[in-house]
């Protein structure tokens, strides 16, 4: 499935709002900085979400850093069987940030997030936090 970059639902939600793309790291990349090519806008606005009584709790989940090259703010997990909006949190550091929930793997499998989100949630790179899924 094509990264729809920005924030979630762009091309899954006919009814969502669409964001501007987020361009893909330079082929000379190489550090985590310089492959997350999210904006400071794109950032406040994934930030910016929080919980809502009608985010439906999908569950938790072991997530490993996903596709580095990948841009935007994405989570793929066998936790969804469809491409939608969401938000992912992590309780270690209490943050959470907007997501594209794209589904991954089955029920056995772990998940695995986007840079620029794994970035915002202040978890390290090289771990294996749990994180908790909604769906909007």
């Amino acid at each position: 499935m094509p990264p729809t970059g920005g924030l979630p639902g762009a091309e899954a939600d006919p009814a969502a709002q669409a964001a501007p793309a987020t361009p893909a790291p330079p082929a000379t990349a190489r550090t985590a900085e310089e492959f997350d090519t999210t904006t400071a806008e794109d950032r406040a606005a994934a930030q910016a979400t929080t919980a809502q009584p009608a985010d439906a709790p999908l569950g938790r989940t072991i997530t490993s850093l996903g596709n580095p090259t990948d841009p935007g703010f994405w989570m793929e997990t066998p936790l969804v069987d469809a491409v939608r909006s969401g938000r992912v949190r992590d309780p270690a550091t209490g943050k959470s940030v907007a997501v594209e929930l794209r589904p991954a793997g089955g029920a056995a499998s772990g998940s695995r997030i986007s840079l620029a989100a794994m970035r915002l949630l202040g978890a390290p790179l090289t771990g294996l936090p749990e994180l908790e899924v909604f769906a909007d």
